[in-house]
């Protein structure tokens, strides 16, 4: 297994873990995200050739319970079901990191839907502490 930046020509098997992250994510979002400066793909690329997990790593001004600005933000995260703890998430984690740091950013922050208890124990097995818990709320605005 290997893991590295991403390739523009990988675009359908990234679409493809991104898809099984958030179902209602759209391939547009592929090329903006991968020109930006602020942001990198790590993927996971297996000993066939194909890609097994990805992480998108990016910037953020804030992020709960640090202390920096700006800091590395862990935007998704995704391993297929194969090869989820055999390593892989830790290890597109640590390129994550390691951008953040060539970044100069000192912290990096992540989040987790509440209810997602795998991704939560695969945090903590990586090193990151839970910080708080957030209810978000929405209301549409409609005319007066």
């Amino acid at each position: 297994m290997t893991i590295r930046r991403v390739r523009d020509d990988e675009r359908a098997a990234y679409q493809r873990m991104r898809l099984a992250l958030w179902p209602d994510c759209d391939e547009s979002e592929i090329g903006p995200w991968l020109a930006s400066p602020d942001s990198a793909t790590f993927v996971a690329e297996r000993a066939d050739g194909s890609l097994g997990g990805f992480v998108e790593v990016g910037t953020r001004k804030y992020a709960e319970g640090c202390a920096t600005s700006p800091v590395g933000y862990i935007e998704g995260w995704w391993v297929d079901a194969d090869m989820r703890r055999t390593g892989v998430g830790r290890a597109l984690l640590r390129a994550a990191e390691g951008w953040a740091r060539e970044m100069g950013y000192s912290e990096m922050g992540s989040d987790a839907l509440l209810d997602n208890h795998v991704s939560h124990a695969a945090h903590g097995r990586c090193g990151y502490g839970e910080v708080e818990r957030v209810v978000t709320y929405r209301k549409a605005l409609g005319a007066s």
